[in-house]
């Protein structure tokens, strides 16, 4: 049996310089549009290494820390964990953390989708993008983009 899910979380906000966002489409739920998104292997794994591993294994985006920078914002969100997905998780479990990240790509960057996951990916304003979300957290984390992307 496959272990439960740890409900800690990132996500990983992925624009170019004129906040276009990529978003990617899930496999197991057609039209349901998000960021990249993903649980810590381990409860001691760094939330970097978790955002890195994750923008790789589901865009193939490497964050080599030079060019391609994460930005961790330092923001997280406690969310409801929707029901369908539930399942994945220890008995009792409703909720998760989720830690924002950024991270700035040039608009032509190759994408490479886990099909297992993800079957397309589309580039839209951030205005755009935050509308298509599913989720609520993510959608408030493009529309806080503007922001972060100046602080940070």
């Amino acid at each position: 049996m496959k272990p439960y899910k740890i409900p800690e979380s990132v996500l990983v906000v992925i624009h170019a310089a004129d906040l276009q966002v990529l978003l990617i489409e899930r496999a197991d739920k057609p039209g349901f549009w998000q960021s990249v998104t993903g649980s810590l292997d381990a409860p001691d794994e760094p939330l970097l290494q978790t955002a890195t591993r994750e923008l790789y294994e589901e865009t193939g985006i490497v964050a080599d820390g030079q060019t391609i920078v994460l930005r961790d914002w330092h923001l997280s969100n406690i969310y409801t964990i929707y029901p369908v997905w539930r399942h994945r998780y220890a008995p009792g479990v409703t909720e998760n953390t989720e830690h924002v990240f950024s991270v700035e790509v040039p608009r032509d960057i190759a994408i490479t989708l886990s099909p297992r996951e993800h079957v397309n990916y589309i580039w839209l304003p951030y205005l755009e993008a935050a509308d298509k979300c599913f989720s609520p957290s993510n959608a408030e984390a493009i529309l806080q983009l503007s922001r972060f992307q100046h602080q940070i």
